[in-house]
Protein backbone atom coordinates (compact mmCIF):
# COMPACT_ATOMS: atom_id res chain seq x y z
CA UNK A 1 0.00 0.00 0.00
CA UNK A 2 3.34 2.30 0.66
CA UNK A 3 4.60 1.50 -2.95
CA UNK A 4 0.83 2.33 -4.62
CA UNK A 5 0.46 5.35 -2.35
CA UNK A 6 3.93 7.04 -3.70
CA UNK A 7 3.08 6.13 -6.89
CA UNK A 8 0.41 7.75 -7.14
CA UNK A 9 1.65 10.74 -5.50
CA UNK A 10 4.87 11.31 -7.91
CA UNK A 11 1.96 10.40 -10.88
CA UNK A 12 -0.04 13.50 -9.65
CA UNK A 13 3.24 15.74 -8.85
CA UNK A 14 4.44 14.79 -12.31
CA UNK A 15 0.94 15.82 -13.66
CA UNK A 16 0.40 18.67 -12.07
CA UNK A 17 4.51 19.80 -13.18
CA UNK A 18 3.26 18.92 -16.73
CA UNK A 19 0.24 21.61 -16.90
CA UNK A 20 2.08 23.90 -15.21
CA UNK A 21 5.25 23.72 -17.72
CA UNK A 22 2.56 23.21 -20.75
CA UNK A 23 1.72 26.86 -20.07
CA UNK A 24 4.82 28.48 -19.63
CA UNK A 25 5.89 27.67 -22.56
CA UNK A 26 2.47 28.58 -24.06
CA UNK A 27 3.01 31.78 -26.77
CA UNK A 28 1.25 34.92 -25.26
CA UNK A 29 -1.82 35.52 -26.66
CA UNK A 30 -1.15 39.58 -26.95
CA UNK A 31 1.71 38.86 -29.45
CA UNK A 32 -0.45 36.98 -31.95
CA UNK A 33 -2.11 40.09 -32.26
CA UNK A 34 -0.04 42.72 -32.70
CA UNK A 35 1.75 40.84 -35.33
CA UNK A 36 -1.68 40.14 -37.43
CA UNK A 37 -2.07 43.84 -36.75
CA UNK A 38 1.02 44.65 -38.43
CA UNK A 39 0.05 42.21 -40.92
CA UNK A 40 -2.80 43.61 -41.85
CA UNK A 41 -1.63 47.26 -41.95
CA UNK A 42 0.92 45.99 -44.50
CA UNK A 43 -1.15 44.23 -46.87
CA UNK A 44 -3.69 47.12 -46.66
CA UNK A 45 -0.88 49.67 -47.66
CA UNK A 46 -0.35 47.30 -50.88
CA UNK A 47 -4.06 47.17 -51.76
CA UNK A 48 -4.26 50.63 -51.57
CA UNK A 49 -1.37 51.35 -53.68
CA UNK A 50 -2.64 48.86 -56.63
CA UNK A 51 -5.80 50.50 -56.39
CA UNK A 52 -4.22 53.90 -56.80
CA UNK A 53 -2.35 52.45 -59.90
CA UNK A 54 -5.35 51.53 -61.17
CA UNK A 55 -7.09 54.19 -60.39
CA UNK A 56 -10.16 53.04 -58.58
CA UNK A 57 -9.45 55.65 -55.53
CA UNK A 58 -12.68 55.31 -53.20
CA UNK A 59 -11.19 51.58 -53.12
CA UNK A 60 -7.69 52.73 -52.44
CA UNK A 61 -9.50 55.21 -49.63
CA UNK A 62 -10.78 52.50 -47.97
CA UNK A 63 -7.93 50.18 -47.94
CA UNK A 64 -5.68 53.51 -46.06
CA UNK A 65 -8.66 53.47 -44.05
CA UNK A 66 -8.31 49.56 -42.85
CA UNK A 67 -4.66 49.97 -43.05
CA UNK A 68 -4.37 53.02 -40.75
CA UNK A 69 -7.70 51.20 -38.47
CA UNK A 70 -5.52 47.91 -38.06
CA UNK A 71 -1.93 50.28 -37.44
CA UNK A 72 -3.36 51.43 -34.06
CA UNK A 73 -3.48 47.54 -32.89
CA UNK A 74 -0.43 47.47 -33.08
CA UNK A 75 1.35 48.23 -29.79
CA UNK A 76 5.21 47.73 -29.52
CA UNK A 77 6.30 50.36 -27.21
CA UNK A 78 9.64 50.73 -29.62
CA UNK A 79 8.67 51.98 -32.23
CA UNK A 80 5.06 53.60 -31.05
CA UNK A 81 6.50 57.11 -31.93
CA UNK A 82 7.55 55.52 -35.14
CA UNK A 83 4.07 53.79 -35.86
CA UNK A 84 2.16 57.25 -35.19
CA UNK A 85 4.37 59.14 -38.05
CA UNK A 86 3.74 56.45 -40.33
CA UNK A 87 -0.30 56.44 -39.54
CA UNK A 88 -0.19 60.21 -40.10
CA UNK A 89 1.54 59.54 -43.55
CA UNK A 90 -1.05 57.41 -44.03
CA UNK A 91 -4.01 59.82 -43.22
CA UNK A 92 -2.19 61.99 -45.55
CA UNK A 93 -1.92 59.83 -48.64
CA UNK A 94 -5.93 59.25 -47.97
CA UNK A 95 -6.46 63.25 -48.36
CA UNK A 96 -4.38 63.03 -51.39
CA UNK A 97 -6.86 60.43 -52.68
CA UNK A 98 -9.72 61.89 -51.55
CA UNK A 99 -8.37 65.10 -53.44
CA UNK A 100 -7.82 62.90 -56.71
CA UNK A 101 -3.90 63.70 -56.40
CA UNK A 102 -2.56 60.16 -57.06
CA UNK A 103 0.73 60.96 -57.43
CA UNK A 104 1.24 62.45 -53.36
CA UNK A 105 -0.97 59.32 -52.57
CA UNK A 106 1.73 56.97 -54.45
CA UNK A 107 4.66 58.60 -52.23
CA UNK A 108 2.86 58.63 -49.12
CA UNK A 109 2.21 55.02 -49.55
CA UNK A 110 5.73 54.45 -50.06
CA UNK A 111 6.58 55.95 -47.33
CA UNK A 112 4.16 54.10 -45.04
CA UNK A 113 4.83 51.10 -46.50
CA UNK A 114 8.67 51.56 -46.05
CA UNK A 115 7.78 52.69 -42.45
CA UNK A 116 5.76 50.03 -41.20
CA UNK A 117 8.09 47.13 -42.94
CA UNK A 118 10.71 48.80 -40.84
CA UNK A 119 8.95 48.81 -37.70
CA UNK A 120 7.86 44.60 -38.77
CA UNK A 121 11.35 44.02 -38.82
CA UNK A 122 11.91 45.46 -35.30
CA UNK A 123 9.50 43.59 -33.81
CA UNK A 124 10.30 40.41 -35.13
CA UNK A 125 13.99 40.60 -34.58
CA UNK A 126 12.79 41.05 -30.65
CA UNK A 127 9.81 38.34 -30.67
Amino acid sequence: MKVFKKIVVSLVMAMSMAAISSSAFAAPAGEAAVKEAIENTISGIVAAQGAVKSGDLPAASQDILKAAQASKEFRFEITERQRQKATDVLKAARRSVDAGDSAAAEAGLADALKSFTEMKGKYDLTH
